[in-house]
């Protein structure tokens, strides 16, 4: 990060190629917006496919190839853990875990899926591995998986949060994460715990859709100082900021929301 430039971060997620609610208009266009968008880094947090058969995640990866950006995180999401598609999703997608350091921000993803399962756990042989990727306090460190870490509002009735999810938070507390992407249920979302967001992501390219939430996706600027604001982009529509908090402690926020999108925390 440098001068009034800010690190942007495109979050997309759970496209769903092969399902009947896929749009591949929608996901063309989703595409053609972030090429035009030039974001630092995409992270599309899972669900690429519907059943997790080679076949969707062939569209798949034709789909997120023609994204233009150096550097794209893939995570799997439930449904690409079914049907043995974690096989699938490595040939076309590589390790289901990553980590990529760039200009003063840490990712790494996670893997949070069970086989056939939609509910999801990161598991405690793996927090070692997080604090000590995650040691450097200079860092802007971001943690990215498909499954919900806290529940999300108007999604129903809350089964398929991280089943580890309290062991978790302690540990990305401890690490001093500052961001945390999701996906999986449909509606965007934000929470702040203590100094952390929790950014959820929408469905990018389906009509798989709770109330009046539209497709859409994020857009993450992270600026010089810890500032960050979460803007929400629908396809074909202006993006719109839905926070932005101003300092380093994220003691300071502002927030513009419009009736008709899913309400950050």
């Amino acid at each position: 990060m440098s001068g009034d430039k800010p690190i942007v971060i495109a979050h997309i997620s759970d496209l769903h190629c092969g399902s009947r609610y896929h749009i591949p208009s929608l996901a063309t266009r989703v595409v053609d917006e972030l090429n035009d968008l030039e974001p630092d880094v995409v992270v599309v947090t899972g669900d690429l496919t519907d059943m997790g058969y080679a076949p969707e995640f062939k569209q798949a990866s034709r789909l997120l190839s023609k994204i233009d950006c150096e550097r794209v995180l893939v995570l799997p999401g439930n449904h690409d853990a079914r049907n043995v598609g974690d096989e699938h999703f490595q040939d076309f997608f590589g390790s289901r875990s990553k980590e990529l350091v760039f200009s003063g921000l840490h990712f790494l993803t996670l893997d949070s899926t069970e086989p056939d399962l939609d509910n999801g756990r990161v598991g405690r042989n793996r927090y070692p591995y997080i604090e000590e990727h995650f040691a450097d306090p200079e860092e802007f460190k971001v943690l990215c998986l498909h499954h919900h870490l806290v529940p999300v509002p108007g999604t129903g009735r809350e089964r398929n949060i991280v089943h580890d999810a309290g062991d978790l938070l302690r540990v990305l507390s401890k690490t001093g994460t500052d961001l945390v992407l999701c996906g999986h249920k449909h509606v965007p979302n934000i929470w702040r715990l203590e100094d952390m967001l929790i950014v959820n992501a929408g469905t990018a390219c389906t009509h798989r859709l709770r109330g009046k939430v539209r497709p859409c996706y994020n857009l993450i600027e992270v600026h010089e100082g810890g500032r960050v604001r979460v803007l929400q982009k629908e396809p074909y529509e202006d993006a719109q900021i839905v926070a932005d908090f101003l300092d380093m402690n994220r003691q300071s926020c502002k927030w513009e929301q419009s009736e008709d999108r899913g309400s950050p925390q």
